[in-house]
């Protein structure tokens, strides 16, 4: 018993130290990246042509570079293990940040292919080592701590970036070095952390094979059940749902904090909308881990369908909101086009607090819907996961240089109602199989 305590013990502080770790990581990268359109336009004007690195275009390469590298995570985590794994990356997303204190075009897009190869086999590691330090029991409450606490990134990177940028109608360098500069020791602060995480064999049958005994993948047979389980009809299904969550991270990490900063009926206030944006999304990513991930088993006592229709049904009144208070020219270039009602802050940073509550419903219970129906092959379906995310993440960037807003948020509505049916029809056949399973024991 006492064995079984500590053993308890220390997968909650694996768990804990490991949201930790990430909330610093995270605080670096999606601060930035909310702000990096704005901050490379404004370094493409001060740099008299010398520079000419997009936003848009860094992003969708490192979603193109993670999608593909997901392919190889799992057998990278096979062979150096996830706590390395999950190292090895975070290194690439510190230099990442480190690059754009002095932003050069090769430099940018180079840092963000290493990040696209890092973000593979740290997430890949992430979900490997969140499945071995939970049981069945305790997988819903683990995902929830890790997400709420990642998504405190939101709200403390974008506080800062608020303060940084707040009434300033260009990004000067001196701005851009102070914003860089402190996330660059958040992303340093946040590797030296993974450094805390213990050793832990897996808690029970959650991470076990058949025979009962610990499964052992080599870093062949990781990439072969990566292809075995793209062909499979609930991981097809599934792929659809996370996709969409790929396109909504696209819109509210980097199109949403752009269409705000472009709106000129906002005024000097534009800029730091920014950061204000990225504080709300992250109180409704953290509301929504904290209620549907740490009380999972109140939430979920109808399924985990509900949640997600829950999330759906938010993000479309969202996307409702923003089409009528936002220039459809908003996500491309600065413009005071006019809007089907007089442009509001107030409900812009509403559809904020919205796009973060959606999406933590979406992705809280991906996580355990994915943990629960594939505990031997953990590594395999979180890479799929991520490959299916970033793909679509990686494509949105890239229409996001060219399409008007009301097309963004019209592929965003199709894709969610698919996602939000494939997600419904997965969960029920999955709880009917565990139930049949139950009562033939």
């Amino acid at each position: 018993m006492a064995d079984d305590q500590g053993c308890c013990d220390r997968n909650l502080y694996n768990i804990i130290v490991l949201g930790f770790a990430f909330m610093l990581i995270f605080t670096a990268f999606q601060t930035g990246s909310m702000a990096e359109k704005s901050v490379l336009d404004s370094a493409q004007h001060d740099s008299n042509g010398t520079f000419k690195g997009d936003g848009y275009i860094s992003l969708s390469i490192i979603y193109i570079v993670f999608s593909v590298s997901n392919f190889g995570a799992p057998s990278c985590v096979a062979l150096i293990g996830p706590k390395f794994s999950m190292l090895v990356g975070s290194v690439m997303y510190f230099l990442f940040i480190l690059s754009f204190l002095k932003p050069m075009t090769w430099a940018l897009y180079l840092a963000s292919v290493l990040v696209g190869l890092g973000a593979a086999i740290l997430w890949t590691g992430q979900g490997n080592f969140l499945t071995i330090n939970s049981s069945t029991e305790t997988l819903t409450r683990n995902s929830g701590i890790f997400w709420a606490m990642l998504q405190c990134s939101l709200l403390f990177g974008n506080m800062y970036s608020y303060f940084v940028l707040k009434g300033t109608t260009d990004i000067t360098s001196d701005d851009r070095t102070k914003l860089y500069a402190g996330l660059s020791g958040a992303a340093l602060l946040g590797v030296l952390s993974l450094l805390f995480l213990r050793p832990q064999r897996p808690v029970d049958s959650v991470n076990l094979n058949s025979s009962g005994s610990q499964q052992v993948d080599t870093p062949l047979t990781a990439l072969k059940r990566s292809f075995y389980l793209l062909k499979t009809r609930e991981m097809l299904m599934l792929s659809v749902a996370i996709a969409y969550t790929g396109l909504e991270l696209t819109f509210f990490s980097g199109v949403y904090g752009t269409c705000l900063s472009n709106t000129k009926q906002f005024g000097s206030d534009a800029k730091g909308l920014i950061g204000i944006s990225g504080m709300f999304i992250g109180v409704g990513e953290i509301l929504g881990g904290a209620v549907f991930g740490l009380f999972g088993k109140r939430t979920n006592k109808y399924g985990r369908d509900p949640i997600v229709v829950f999330g759906y049904l938010v993000h479309m009144i969202a996307f409702f909101l923003i089409f009528i208070n936002l220039p459809e020219e908003s996500p491309i270039n600065s413009t005071g086009s006019d809007t089907y009602m007089t442009s509001s802050t107030y409900v812009a940073i509403l559809c904020s607090f919205l796009l973060g509550l959606g999406d933590s419903s979406f992705n809280t219970q991906l996580y355990s819907l994915v943990g629960f129906m594939y505990p031997e092959d953990s590594p395999a379906a979180f890479a799929l996961f991520k490959f299916a995310q970033s793909i679509s993440a990686a494509v949105a960037f890239y229409y996001s240089t060219y399409l008007l807003l009301k097309w963004q948020l019209l592929i965003l509505v199709v894709l969610g109602s698919l996602g939000t049916l494939c997600f419904s029809s997965i969960e029920w056949s999955s709880t009917k199989a565990s139930r049949e399973g139950f009562k033939s024991i």
